[in-house]
């Protein structure tokens, strides 16, 4: 499979693909009357009036459309995330990053005045952070997975400074010689008379 080597248009396709993980978890969380609503109604609820608004299915496409929007952005930011960083350590970074991401977002689409259909409950705040989650986790790896190497190639910032810590070997060579007496020919072994100049 050929990868991806442009790093926008990366993001643009590991956010959508975390977008669909993130969807189904909410969507699923919804079924099971663990959350209030999806989030696709708690985006749309910023842009219309009421609940019911949010709820048709022009609010839907809405809600849908800004959800996908922000996932694109978060996918962008993940991929600069792994060329700075590295590509080690995949899941907790996806995860630190999805909760994080997801929870700046929810709390700003809640922390709108106009927004009538923010969750209020716990359990639909958890649901969401759970759908965050596995939103990171997947647009991590789809990132990982789908980049071209050249992408997560980068010379390292640091490059041009020189170490400020000594080697193991450097400490030990420190030391040996440090250890040794030095000897100077025109020092008599006799403490008693100096030498003669």
């Amino acid at each position: 499979m050929r990868k991806i080597n442009d790093r926008i248009y990366l993001g643009i396709a590991s956010g959508a693909i975390g977008f669909i993980a993130q969807n189904l978890i909410d969507i699923l969380s919804s079924k099971m009357k663990i959350s209030e609503r999806t989030y696709w109604t708690t985006a749309a609820g910023v842009w219309v009036s009421s609940r019911r608004e949010s709820e048709k299915w022009s609010g839907q496409l809405l809600g849908a459309l800004m959800n996908l929007g922000l996932s694109m952005v978060g996918g962008v930011s993940i991929v600069a995330i792994l060329s700075k960083y590295g590509r080690d350590k995949l899941a907790p970074k996806g995860i630190f990053f999805g909760v994080t991401f997801g929870s700046m977002i929810t709390g700003l689409l809640s922390g709108f005045a106009s927004n009538k259909v923010k969750p209020k409950t716990a359990k639909s705040n958890l649901s969401y952070i759970l759908a965050n989650a596995v939103f990171g986790l997947t647009s991590t790896l789809a990132a990982a997975k789908l980049g071209d190497d050249s992408l997560f190639d980068v010379i390292p910032q640091n490059n041009y400074l020189k170490p400020t810590n000594q080697t193991t070997e450097q400490r030990t060579k420190d030391v040996e010689i440090n250890n040794v007496q030095p000897i100077y020919s025109d020092i008599s072994s006799d403490l008693g008379e100096t030498p003669m100049m």
